[in-house]
């Protein structure tokens, strides 16, 4: 490449044409992301980037030919707890972004779930660095089995929309080598993804995305990272900082001169600022992603679509992640169940999405027009799903009727005549913003009016994150269904009918009040913009259910929590080290009378404590069963999850001693447990877990 075609290659443009945009390439496509100008001369394609998370995003309403189909949200795909389902919805959704004539997708994210009211967490895989890592990783395997680039992201801390472009983010190496950047590690290893973008706040003082400690020391020095880093939209900052210290491609550039690579770039190489090497190397990241993952030698071209299968994997997906939270006995529902009162969450025209970026125009179009921000980030978005039409379906002998919830004392009057009476309660979120974790708009109080007039009550919750339920003991049942996707309501009414045993498990703690977290409030409401303000992680690596054992707290709902139809039992278990490997086996059972899914959890913590939270996620499992049906399972558990960070000698560190292996159903399941004993051990960072003797 000439220096013109290095320097054009890593400089994207934001892809909408709108007239804020100065730049209008033919070669981007309609709506999305971004483009990066190829080189002809060479044959070497242009990038087309969709923003992605749940499908092919739109930058604005999707006019009936730029629809696609909608996966449920990533925390739904996290409550599954299978990575091979991830996998099939990551080869989906990388499909229709090909079909689309897209060779980068904007996906996946994999930051901790630190803030409950993070308005991004609905993208992410939950507060645990095994289970988010090993999951977006299996989506972005599935989304790069399409012969395009998948992107990692946002690296790293990015636990709050809220000034999210001037918070500092304080945290010490050892903390978060192992909470959020372990899962990223994992993540990049288990997926392989082409890119990674860095992220719009500051770490330690630095900008994310010009960052030398996370973009040349860990991401590509320690963790051996071979792809291109790219910015979030408009997170560069200054050229030769961030060409020096590891971003290889900006993006989202929109106005004449707002930039900081091209001429300003050429420049800065000619006073000797930045080397000519290091242009090499960004180019060279770029091309070898785009050349390795199948970019160049096989080239998008827009195609057909089949819609109708696609659907089928979304909807596996929500119904293997939908989370049973509470039954006291009224679910499924029965033959014994006359007549059922749907009330609220425009049940009867679609499902809840979640808006940003990640926005994703389901087949049909918004089915609830006029809600939420008449601008980006929203407005609010319902796919054409409607629960209580799939509800019909199911229940084809049970009288269906709805009350839309805006009259609570009408709705408490139709509770009280039917024999069910299911709540639909809905809590947006989105991209830019955070979110309290109350329901809004007065949906507590319609509940309870609901509750006391039925006590055969079930809430369906249609949220981004975790909520309180100051309404809990006096309903019967609670179903967690997430944003479920465009299929979400024939899912939602599989589960609620018995059609489907509910198998999620949950990938984040519900916290019974505020004052259990660690930070009561998210920083940095009303802050000035661009004035960079300080958030101090003082938990460290006690992150989620790890912070609620470190302060003997009792969450609402615990992480790994989840419900069935049927019953499990485990048996047999035993653990034993295999050429430095510690491995653990055990029986599981179906002892009831229906199918279901079974989601075992290994735990692992210190007899001799030490570490900044009693134990750690470090193998799980999920098992489908027949009634009566046993099978064995074995696992092989990952050491950095039973590790401390070592930074003199870059490496985790297994201290030698006794540790407890516990097998649970949840992080506050004390199951049953073995005890082993471990020589120490080092685990280089990048070493893919491989132990080394200190």
């Amino acid at each position: 490449m000439t220096m013109g075609e290095k320097l054009a290659v890593v400089t994207g443009y934001f892809g909408i044409q709108k007239p804020w945009n100065a730049y209008r390439f033919p070669e981007a496509r309609p709506q999305s992301a971004g483009v990066v100008l190829g080189v002809p001369r060479l044959g070497f394609t242009p990038q087309w980037q969709t923003d992605a998370g749940s499908g092919v995003a739109t930058q604005g309403e999707a006019p009936p030919e730029l629809e696609r189909t909608l996966l449920p949200s990533g925390i739904l795909t996290a409550s599954t707890w299978d990575p091979a389902v991830a996998e099939r919805g990551g080869a989906m959704i990388g499909s229709e972004a090909r079909a689309s004539g897209f060779n980068v997708m904007l996906a996946g994210g994999v930051n901790l779930l630190r803030e409950p009211g993070n308005g991004r967490n609905f993208e992410y895989g939950g507060e645990d660095p095994l289970l988010a890592g090993t999951m977006v990783g299996a989506l972005v395997r599935g989304i790069q089995s399409n012969h395009i680039v998948a992107t990692v992201k946002h690296f790293a801390l990015n636990d709050q929309e809220t000034a999210r472009r001037s918070v500092n983010v304080i945290i010490d190496e050892a903390a978060a080598r192992t909470s959020d950047l372990l899962a990223f590690e994992l993540a990049i290893e288990a997926g392989d993804p082409g890119s990674v973008m860095c992220s719009y706040n500051l770490v330690n003082g630095v900008h994310a995305c010009q960052n030398d400690w996370l973009l040349n020391q860990v991401l590509k020095r320690d963790w051996g990272f071979r792809g291109y880093v790219m910015a979030d939209w408009g997170a560069q900052h200054d050229t030769v900082l961030d060409a020096n210290h590891g971003l290889d491609q900006e993006t989202g550039v929109f106005q004449q001169g707002g930039y900081q690579f091209l001429d300003k770039l050429e420049a800065a190489i000619r006073r000797g600022e930045v080397s000519a090497a290091r242009l090499d190397d960004m180019a060279q990241r770029i091309a070898r992603a785009l050349i390795a993952k199948g970019a160049v030698d096989d080239p998008v071209t827009p195609g057909p679509i089949d819609f109708s299968a696609h659907a089928a994997v979304a909807q596996a997906d929500a119904e293997a992640g939908i989370v049973l939270l509470k039954n006291a006995g009224v679910l499924p529902l029965g033959a014994a169940v006359k007549s059922v009162v749907v009330i609220g969450g425009h049940a009867d025209q679609g499902v809840l999405t979640g808006g940003g970026s990640a926005q994703v125009y389901a087949p049909g179009g918004n089915a609830v027009r006029g809600l939420g921000p008449p601008g980006w980030p929203g407005p609010h978005v319902y796919a054409r799903s409607s629960p209580l039409e799939a509800l019909g379906h199911e229940l084809p002998k049970t009288a269906l009727a709805f009350a839309d919830g805006t009259e609570r004392e009408a709705a408490a009057k139709a509770a009280s005549k039917a024999d069910v009476a299911i709540v639909f309660a809905t809590q947006w979120t989105a991209e830019s913003l955070d979110f309290p974790l109350t329901l809004p708009a007065d949906q507590d109080a319609l509940i309870d009016a609901v509750a006391r007039a039925n006590r055969r009550t079930v809430v369906v919750l249609e949220t981004g994150g975790p909520v309180l339920m100051p309404w809990l003991e006096r309903v019967s049942a609670v179903v967690e269904a997430w944003y479920p996707g465009g299929r979400g309501g024939p899912a939602i009414a599989r589960v609620l009918s018995g059609a489907v045993n509910p198998s999620g498990h949950l990938p984040v703690s519900f916290p019974r009040a505020l004052a259990q977290l660690p930070r009561a409030k998210i920083e940095g409401v009303g802050a000035t913009p661009d004035i960079v303000f300080d958030v101090r992680y003082d938990e460290g690596a006690a992150v989620g259910y790890r912070w609620y054992d470190k302060q003997h707290a009792e969450p609402l709902f615990p992480f790994g929590h989840g419900l069935s139809y049927t019953t499990f039992a485990r048996s047999d278990l035993s653990a034993k080290l295999e050429n430095g490997e510690l491995h653990v086996h055990f029986r599981v059972k179906n002892s009831g009378r229906r199918a279901g899914g079974d989601v075992a959890q290994v735990y692992v913590s210190p007899v001799a404590g030490g570490w900044e939270s009693p134990k750690h996620l470090a193998a799980f499992a999920k098992t489908e069963l027949a009634p009566g049906a046993s099978h064995d399972v074995d696992l092989t558990l990952e050491p950095r999850l039973f590790s401390q960070w070592d930074a003199a000698r870059t490496s985790f560190h297994v201290a030698g001693g006794k540790y407890r292996v516990a097998l649970a159903s949840s992080a506050r399941d004390p199951g049953q447990s073995v005890t082993v004993t471990l020589a120490e051990r080092l685990l280089p960072a990048g070493a893919g877990a491989k132990p080394h003797a200190p």
